[in-house]
């Protein structure tokens, strides 16, 4: 049997001018027409999907790559500038909260009006009209002005006419939203039982849980193209680790645009706490042990620097909980030792211990004698771990002096692209054993 497809879009694409300093009036736009520079965007570039009868399909992606213009085309509100859409049978939407209502208008007039839009006789609204008014929940207020509505009777209103219109094809924008907990339930089983009797629905959303559970595809659009295309399940799947990466990069781009500033601080407190430092030495025979000060110790050993690598060989501040890492640590050392212990740690922002180590522990001798500086490598498996961290860097003697020690070396954070709940993070699976 051969597959029907009541949308059908092949190829399409949308402009649109966005004006840099657009004259308002006659004389503007006779006395300064350069005033009237634009620039034009391609929001849809050769977008191209169908959708069979009764099916559910998802459009998910990021604010601004096009997917409510997408369906804003879909129910012909704009026209894309090539390429072609078929659409077969009746179409009801929701795109924008209360569109086609009257605010002046009681809501029992404003169902006419919407539905009549929807194509509907007068007749026909009069046999659903007290169902509409069921479904909405909103029989005490049905004759008041709708501008005394708030947004989430707007919602309900919209909706129970939107359901109510023997449509063939539904076609909503996040517009569930802004309904409360049990009308959101009441809607979604509503679209479940109207994607049973055959309706074809279109859901623009950014709950993926939704998209995964009632949705049979999704259409991942990224900058205006299908960036994937397939069950709900791994398509979002897909989508959710490819914005965790984004995330990553964009905290660490923004890590390495201050990189400069932060350095010449960075330099400044190293100095004025070097010098209040000598003369403490001086007072102490050598030694501080201030537990309040950013970092202390004899100074016998300094780390000069400690970097965070990724799996990439990149410095940063943020890691995915997949990924393996690396401390590069460079130290510096002012007086003469013949042994040095390198120490790392983990800590929560509320002061648990994660986890820490040192070479001392892993068995590896530092030994520094005849040497003025050095480096050294801790590599480590992913840490499945989802938050803000400390990092805790030391340098010790082998008798566990102290000689320069960070309690709070750094911040840094660890994400995760799943939507398991808890800072530790490992995999898991579900098996489901069907009962005899």
């Amino acid at each position: 049997m051969a597959v029907e497809y009541p949308i059908i879009v092949d190829n399409i694409t949308k402009h649109f001018r966005v004006y840099l300093d657009k004259g308002r009036t006659l004389k503007e736009l006779a006395l300064f027409s350069k005033r009237r520079r634009y620039e034009e965007r391609k929001v849809i570039d050769g977008i191209s999907f169908k959708v069979a009868k009764g099916e559910a399909i998802a459009l998910i992606g990021h604010n601004g790559c096009g997917k409510s213009t997408t369906l804003k085309l879909l129910t012909k509100i704009m026209y894309p500038d090539s390429g072609k859409i078929t659409m077969t049978g009746r179409v009801s939407s929701l795109i924008e909260l209360g569109a086609g209502f009257h605010p002046d208008m009681s809501g029992r007039e404003n169902i006419y009006i919407n539905a009549s839009i929807f194509g509907l006789t007068k007749k026909e609204i009069d046999k659903r009209v007290d169902d509409i008014i069921e479904f909405s929940e909103l029989k005490d207020y049905i004759d008041n002005p709708v501008r005394t509505y708030s947004s989430g009777m707007y919602m309900r209103l919209a909706f129970a006419v939107a359901i109510n219109v023997d449509a063939d094809i539904l076609l909503v924008d996040e517009i569930l939203a802004v309904g409360d907990a049990n009308f959101q339930a009441k809607c979604y089983e509503k679209m479940r039982d109207l994607k049973a009797s055959g309706v074809t629905i279109v859901l623009v959303t950014h709950d993926m849980s939704t998209v995964k559970t009632f949705c049979n595809r999704a259409i991942w659009i990224n900058n205006g193209k299908i960036a994937a295309e397939g069950k709900s399940v791994d398509i979002v799947d897909t989508y959710l680790a490819y914005m965790n990466e984004k995330r990553i990069e964009q905290i660490n781009d923004a890590v390495d645009e201050n990189e400069a500033i932060a350095q010449k601080l960075i330099e400044m407190k190293e100095r004025k706490k070097k010098e209040k430092l000598k003369k403490e030495e001086e007072k102490k025979n050598g030694l501080t042990m201030d537990p309040t000060a950013i970092h202390f110790g004899n100074q016998k050993a300094v780390i000069e620097k400690c970097e965070i690598i990724n799996s990439k060989g990149k410095v940063v501040k943020a890691l995915s909980t997949d990924e393996p890492y690396s401390l590069h640590f460079h130290y510096k050392i002012n007086k003469p030792l013949d042994e040095i212990v390198v120490g790392m740690g983990i800590f929560t922002l509320e002061g648990l211990w994660v986890f820490g180590t040192n070479t001392q522990i892993a068995g590896v001798k530092v030994d520094v004698k005849g040497k003025t500086e050095g480096d050294i490598v801790f590599h480590s498996d992913p840490l499945h771990l989802s938050g803000r961290f400390i990092l805790q860097c030391s340098i010790i003697e082998a008798d566990t002096t102290p000689c320069d020690y960070y309690n709070e070396y750094t911040k840094f954070d660890v994400m995760k692209a799943s939507r398991e709940l808890g800072f530790v993070y490992y995999d898991t699976s579900w098996e489901m054993n069907e009962a005899e």
